[in-house]
Protein backbone atom coordinates (compact mmCIF):
# COMPACT_ATOMS: atom_id res chain seq x y z
CA UNK A 1 0.00 0.00 0.00
CA UNK A 2 1.47 3.26 -0.78
CA UNK A 3 1.60 6.76 0.90
CA UNK A 4 -0.45 9.74 1.18
CA UNK A 5 1.29 13.17 1.97
CA UNK A 6 -0.55 16.06 3.52
CA UNK A 7 -0.42 19.70 3.72
CA UNK A 8 -2.03 21.48 5.75
CA UNK A 9 -3.89 24.21 4.39
CA UNK A 10 -4.07 26.24 7.49
CA UNK A 11 -0.90 25.59 9.39
CA UNK A 12 2.98 26.98 7.88
CA UNK A 13 4.98 24.47 7.26
CA UNK A 14 8.93 26.02 7.84
CA UNK A 15 11.15 23.52 5.74
CA UNK A 16 10.97 20.72 2.86
CA UNK A 17 9.03 18.09 5.17
CA UNK A 18 5.29 17.31 4.97
CA UNK A 19 3.05 18.02 7.35
CA UNK A 20 1.87 14.42 7.99
CA UNK A 21 2.20 11.05 6.08
CA UNK A 22 -0.26 8.45 6.03
CA UNK A 23 0.72 4.54 5.02
CA UNK A 24 -1.11 1.97 6.16
CA UNK A 25 -3.85 3.75 8.21
CA UNK A 26 -0.88 5.08 10.43
CA UNK A 27 -0.65 8.98 10.18
CA UNK A 28 3.03 10.58 11.38
CA UNK A 29 2.73 13.97 12.04
CA UNK A 30 5.39 16.09 11.62
CA UNK A 31 6.42 18.07 14.94
CA UNK A 32 4.66 20.99 16.19
CA UNK A 33 6.19 24.10 17.72
CA UNK A 34 4.30 26.92 18.62
CA UNK A 35 3.66 28.64 16.13
CA UNK A 36 0.83 30.69 15.77
CA UNK A 37 -1.03 30.69 12.27
CA UNK A 38 -2.26 33.75 12.08
CA UNK A 39 0.62 35.98 12.67
CA UNK A 40 3.73 33.24 11.87
CA UNK A 41 5.43 34.61 15.65
CA UNK A 42 6.94 31.67 18.21
CA UNK A 43 4.78 31.78 21.07
CA UNK A 44 7.76 31.94 24.57
CA UNK A 45 5.24 31.47 27.34
CA UNK A 46 5.56 27.77 28.30
CA UNK A 47 1.81 27.20 28.63
CA UNK A 48 0.44 29.26 25.91
CA UNK A 49 3.00 27.27 23.54
CA UNK A 50 1.79 23.86 24.25
CA UNK A 51 -1.73 25.30 24.06
CA UNK A 52 -0.92 26.56 20.30
CA UNK A 53 1.21 23.16 19.60
CA UNK A 54 -1.68 21.00 20.45
CA UNK A 55 -4.18 23.17 18.73
CA UNK A 56 -1.86 23.21 15.77
CA UNK A 57 -2.10 18.97 15.84
CA UNK A 58 -5.98 19.16 16.71
CA UNK A 59 -5.96 21.54 13.55
CA UNK A 60 -4.27 19.41 11.36
CA UNK A 61 -5.82 16.02 12.21
CA UNK A 62 -9.41 17.75 11.90
CA UNK A 63 -8.06 18.60 8.28
CA UNK A 64 -7.46 14.96 7.92
CA UNK A 65 -11.18 14.09 9.00
CA UNK A 66 -9.83 12.90 12.61
CA UNK A 67 -9.55 13.79 16.35
CA UNK A 68 -7.16 13.92 18.26
CA UNK A 69 -8.44 10.81 20.21
CA UNK A 70 -7.09 8.98 16.98
CA UNK A 71 -3.12 9.82 18.34
CA UNK A 72 -1.54 7.04 19.92
CA UNK A 73 2.25 8.20 20.41
CA UNK A 74 3.51 11.57 21.06
CA UNK A 75 7.37 12.47 21.48
CA UNK A 76 7.57 15.59 23.39
CA UNK A 77 10.73 17.59 22.51
CA UNK A 78 11.54 20.99 25.96
CA UNK A 79 14.06 23.04 25.66
CA UNK A 80 13.86 22.92 29.50
CA UNK A 81 12.68 19.80 31.80
CA UNK A 82 11.98 22.50 34.18
CA UNK A 83 8.85 23.35 32.13
CA UNK A 84 7.50 19.62 32.31
CA UNK A 85 4.78 19.94 34.74
CA UNK A 86 3.23 23.26 33.02
CA UNK A 87 3.42 21.43 29.87
CA UNK A 88 1.91 18.00 31.60
CA UNK A 89 -0.70 20.60 33.02
CA UNK A 90 -1.87 21.27 29.52
CA UNK A 91 -1.08 18.46 27.77
CA UNK A 92 -3.75 16.57 30.12
CA UNK A 93 -6.72 18.74 29.07
CA UNK A 94 -6.04 17.88 25.23
CA UNK A 95 -6.18 14.04 26.32
CA UNK A 96 -8.57 13.39 29.19
CA UNK A 97 -9.44 10.43 28.70
CA UNK A 98 -7.21 7.02 27.27
CA UNK A 99 -4.29 9.68 26.70
CA UNK A 100 -1.53 8.30 24.18
CA UNK A 101 2.05 6.37 25.04
CA UNK A 102 4.13 9.56 25.61
CA UNK A 103 8.24 10.25 25.41
CA UNK A 104 9.40 14.09 26.82
CA UNK A 105 13.24 14.61 26.20
CA UNK A 106 14.85 17.59 26.95
CA UNK A 107 16.92 18.60 23.97
CA UNK A 108 19.71 21.75 23.67
CA UNK A 109 17.73 23.19 20.64
CA UNK A 110 14.65 23.62 18.93
CA UNK A 111 13.72 25.44 15.30
CA UNK A 112 13.03 28.98 15.57
CA UNK A 113 14.30 28.94 19.29
CA UNK A 114 10.67 27.16 20.33
CA UNK A 115 10.71 25.98 23.91
CA UNK A 116 8.71 22.94 22.68
CA UNK A 117 8.40 21.00 20.12
CA UNK A 118 5.47 17.49 19.64
CA UNK A 119 5.15 14.91 16.85
CA UNK A 120 2.30 12.10 17.04
CA UNK A 121 1.35 9.22 15.28
CA UNK A 122 -2.42 8.61 14.77
CA UNK A 123 -4.05 5.72 13.67
CA UNK A 124 -7.00 5.51 11.11
CA UNK A 125 -9.75 3.34 12.54
CA UNK A 126 -12.60 2.40 9.74
CA UNK A 127 -15.49 0.99 10.92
Amino acid sequence: MGKRIYLSSKLPVVGPYSSAVEANGFIFLSGQIPLAPDTGEIISDIREATRQVLTNMQTLLEEMGMTLSATVKTTIFLKDMADFPAVNEIYAGFFPAEPPARSTVEVGNLPKGAKIEIEAIAVRISN
